[in-house]
């Protein structure tokens, strides 16, 4: 357990801020599999720049590497050009 009261406050703050990544992380994860589901061209165009903000902003935030980001981007883009 932890002495210092600086130690302790940390400890506080990565649970805050582990907890919040997770939560950045999982909505993201879930919004690029609902756009790699989808079918229709014309609904994952309109979702795909919502999807792209996303995985910019965990990018910036550091959840995610910013090579990771540009990967998932260009993959999605490529998916939903390949629909017809």
């Amino acid at each position: 357990m932890a002495n210092h009261k600086s130690a302790i406050k940390r400890i506080r703050q990565a649970e805050t801020h582990r907890l919040r990544n997770r939560y950045f992380a999982r909505t993201m994860r879930n919004a690029i599999r609902q756009l790699r589901s989808m079918t229709d061209k014309t609904e994952a165009d309109q979702k795909l720049p919502t999807v792209l903000s996303l995985i910019d902003k965990n990018a910036k935030r550091s959840i995610i590497h910013k090579n990771k980001a540009g990967n998932l981007k260009s993959k999605l883009t490529k998916h939903i050009n390949k629909l017809a």
